[in-house]
């Protein structure tokens, strides 16, 4: 793993400069959309065999509910106790999301109520990439079920056997999920978008992937909705003079598990601080082959204020506050992804079984965008009563408005109610 270090005054913008924009995959994935809209099933498979290296016959996109069910016993009994925790976690973080009807008495004598109607149907995709990933199951599936939506499909890509992974279709059945297609990449998206022979469209689409899924998300956005647009693994450790180095050097080589272009940033204004923090990480990263990450950030700060800010400005997926110092500041923080405060709060507890969602914003979107939640899968709509009290009142300012606006029908609409 190599080393950055970065002197006090380094900008956000030069720290996120270590993680080179991905390469453009824009008019691939968009040939890719239009191949499976027009072809649909035909397409899928095709794909999945020329991506996944997986040979798949008519009507095997979809697994059987009987495969999700005998997938849950081939888990190790701490996986299966692991996977239940998190589950009992999600749902009641989940829970707490959940809001009731508003209704909002006016003057003019009317109301207008605010409710939030879940989706009918969704989708998550959940990585094959470098390993299986179960515990993204937990996070889309749990939120979905809690937020009331009526169907979700989970999709996964397929190894080269053709099969789903036994831990992704376990964490399904744990879960309650009955419907999974094995495909994955951005034809997976495509059908989830638009539908094929065997995948019926959806609503909205969640979950992480490569920079393939996550433009094909980017070029169906509007068909569908979505979560937001991933991109790698982020964690900040923001430290102060009694943090525990080793501690902080673990937690990020954890992130860097997530691949080579994992974005870890230590900022300290304790220099001989991030040179501890530094030494461990090497010394951690030598015997441990699944770190992958390329490079580790070193940021000098000013003071523990100075270093706050910094991390506000990069507003990354994943925040870590450890030490007395810094921890006193959580308040202050505006932008991140998650907020792990003090040194039992291991970024990785967020990633399974602390409750929290990691399905996260990434790439500074924190600044504006939220965790996956309960609202991914709801839309807040309005309901209006206007008694014959109410319009009178309204109709003489709104028709006014309008016929400011150029829309005289307007005006007459509401005056005739009057």
């Amino acid at each position: 793993m190599r080393l950055r270090r970065f002197p006090d005054g380094t900008s956000a913008a030069e720290i996120r400069a270590l993680t080179p924009p991905p390469r453009d995959v824009e008019d691939d994935v968009r040939s890719i959309l239009a191949e499976v809209r027009a072809e649909g099933d035909v397409a899928v498979r095709s794909l999945t065999q020329r991506f996944d290296h997986a040979e798949l016959a008519p009507g095997e996109l979809a697994v059987s509910p009987s495969e999700i069910e005998a997938a849950i016993t081939t888990l190790e009994p701490g996986a299966l106790t692991g996977l239940r925790l998190a589950i009992e976690n999600v749902q009641m973080v989940a829970r707490a999301q959940l809001r009731d009807p508003v209704t909002v008495p006016l003057a003019a004598g009317h109301e207008v109520t605010i409710a939030e109607e879940p989706v009918r149907r969704a989708a998550a995709y959940v990585p094959g990439g470098r390993a299986p990933y179960p515990s993204t199951v937990v996070m889309c599936a749990v939120t979905a079920r809690t937020a009331e939506v009526d169907e979700l499909a989970v999709c996964a890509p397929p190894g080269p056997e053709g099969r789903a992974h036994p831990a992704i279709l376990a964490a399904c059945g744990l879960c309650g999920v009955t419907e999974v297609y094995r495909m994955g990449g951005a034809q997976a998206i495509a059908a989830l978008a638009f539908g094929t022979e065997s995948v019926r469209s959806v609503d909205v689409i969640v979950g992480p992937g490569n920079r393939w899924v996550t433009e094909a998300k980017r070029q169906v956005a509007g068909v569908v909705g979505i979560d937001g647009l991933a991109g790698p693994s982020e964690l900040v450790v923001v430290a102060a003079a009694d943090a525990d180095p080793e501690l902080a050097a673990l937690d990020l080589l954890a992130q860097a598990e997530h691949g080579p272009d994992s974005f870890l940033v230590a900022i300290s204004h304790d220099r001989s601080l991030l040179d501890r923090i530094a030494g461990a990480a090497e010394a951690l990263a030598a015997d441990r082959p699944s770190v992958a990450a390329e490079t580790l950030a070193l940021v000098d700060a000013g003071g523990a204020r100075a270093a706050m800010r910094l991390a506000d400005e990069l507003a990354p997926e994943h925040l870590q506050l450890v030490g007395e110092e810094v921890e006193s500041l959580a308040a202050n923080v505006r932008s991140a992804g998650a907020l792990f405060v003090g040194p039992g709060a291991g970024t990785a507890f967020g990633d399974y079984v602390a409750g929290s969602n990691h399905v996260l914003p990434t790439g500074g979107a924190a600044r504006f965008a939220s965790a996956l939640s309960v609202s991914t899968f709801r839309r807040r709509m309005a309901r209006i009563s206007l008694p014959e009290g109410a319009a009178a009142q309204l109709s003489g300012p709104g028709a006014a408005l309008a016929r400011a606006e150029g829309f005289p029908v307007h005006a007459e609409s509401m005056e005739r109610r009057s």
